[in-house]
């Protein structure tokens, strides 16, 4: 009885609200590549090439931290609160570069605006300043859960 009760509660709440493909087409630009995964948005984004040979390891790390931590991604878990995490794979070609996934409650207000500004600081100042990169990678990895290809790992 108690599990037919705690169903009937599931229910009263109102099905899942996750976003529609309509409602994810062109959320991050025309090249993110975006789908539904269960309650996870899978986002996969392609790194161009150049960028990698020229900044090597660096520049295939902070990849994913450009997407994660961006107003599209807040704004994705402020109106879909059945979205559990998104998820940003970046490639170069077909291989792949890096994944990070953010969980829906890992950052606040504050470690949202804080976020943003490490974004728009290394898209504005990271070829000039690497430093800017860096600082964004240390964060993603303080923040997401994180894997990158063989070739950029530290080990």
């Amino acid at each position: 009885m108690l599990a037919a009760a705690l169903g009937v509660l599931a229910c009263a709440g109102g099905e899942a609200r996750l976003p529609t493909p309509e409602e994810l087409a062109g959320l991050y630009g025309g090249d993110a590549n975006l789908r539904m995964n269960g309650n996870v948005v899978d986002v996969r984004v392609a790194q161009d090439p150049a960028q990698i040979r020229q900044g090597g390891t660096l520049w295939a790390k902070v990849g994913p931290y450009i997407f994660l931590f961006s107003p599209q991604t807040q704004e994705l878990f402020e109106r879909f609160p059945d979205v559990a995490a998104v998820r940003v794979r970046t490639f170069a070609g077909r291989n792949p570069l890096a994944e990070a996934m953010l969980q829906r409650n890992e950052l606040n207000s504050v470690t949202w605006r804080e976020a943003i500004q490490k974004v728009a600081k290394a898209r504005l100042e990271g070829t000039r300043n690497p430093g800017h990169l860096e600082t964004l990678v240390r964060y993603g990895e303080d923040h997401t859960r994180f894997e990158y290809a063989a070739p950029y790992r530290d080990d």
